[in-house]
């Protein structure tokens, strides 16, 4: 028994509560949409080439209806010129979706854990299909780099910031 009769206190006896950590299980993935266009061969040029590769990401998160479950689309559009001519050589555009279930992100969290977290978790079998989809075409395969989704998470924000002072600049303009 403590002293002066008091009882010994359960948040000395308790345990440290534990720090609940997110969870994100890919429920599926699979491409929506895709298409490669052989312009070079299309042409019929076989001249030499000195291919220059422009590559374009962008993101698009969504609910779905089903608790804890987000859809996030990948879409890729990625070009081909010639670097002598600024001929394009191939085009392929692809969108491809994951769909997740997440438990245990704060609701303040998770648009950037859409954003980062969840194309980190589907870029390596984007990587394997543009690979697989520039060898089939009659290119060379393509092996993209990969992609540091936090700095085009933070390149987003930072458009968005500038778009938003660009428009505020103007209502004042007008007011």
């Amino acid at each position: 028994m403590a002293e002066n009769g008091a009882e010994p206190t359960d948040a000395a006896t308790a345990q440290p509560e534990q720090p609940v950590t997110p969870r994100l299980n890919v429920l599926t993935q699979f491409i929506r949409d895709l298409s490669f266009e052989n312009i070079l061969a299309q042409k019929g040029t076989s001249n030499e080439v000195q291919p220059d590769i422009s590559v374009q990401v962008n993101l698009e998160p969504r609910n779905r209806s089903a608790e804890n479950q987000f859809e996030v689309v990948m879409k890729l559009k990625i070009t081909s010129k010639n670097k002598g001519t600024d001929e394009t050589l191939f085009l392929l555009e692809m969108d491809y979706s994951g769909v997740f279930n997440i438990e245990n992100v704060p609701q303040d969290q998770m648009h950037p854990f859409l954003l980062i977290e969840c194309p980190r978790m589907i870029f390596p079998f984007v990587r394997r299909i543009v690979h697989d989809v520039t060898r089939d075409g009659g290119f060379p395969p393509l092996n993209l780099e990969t992609i540091d989704f936090v700095a085009l998470y933070r390149q987003e924000l930072m458009r968005r910031a500038a778009e938003l002072q660009e428009k505020q600049g103007e209502a004042k303009a007008d007011a």
